[in-house]
């Protein structure tokens, strides 16, 4: 199993244009052989001083995958491909964790 952070930061005022485009791409994702999970995330209001917020601008990417091969089919899949252009513009930056259980 292949779990994967993604920390997507948006340019100003362009996350919600971002978030549209990632959740109009989610159902094509949810069907690739091998998600097991695919969901974006933001800070949730009024934790606490404990939790450090993404802010904003930002949100996660929590992604499950059955196996590195299937991570691999969905980073090449063609709907990322279009994805990523549709998105390019809006985005300041992005850092992707792939990670596997200790």
């Amino acid at each position: 199993m292949i779990h994967v952070v993604a920390l997507i930061t948006a340019h100003p005022g362009k996350r919600a244009a971002v978030l549209e485009a990632f959740r109009e791409n989610m159902p094509v994702v949810h069907a690739e052989p091998g998600c097991i999970g695919y969901q974006p995330v933001t800070d949730t209001p009024d934790i606490g001083p404990f939790q450090a917020q993404i802010g904003e601008d930002s949100f996660v990417v929590l992604e499950t995958w059955e196996s590195k091969e299937a991570l691999m089919a969905h980073a090449a899949a063609p709907h990322m491909a279009a994805y990523g252009r549709r998105v390019k513009d809006m985005l300041a930056s992005r850092a992707i964790h792939v990670l596997s259980p200790a």
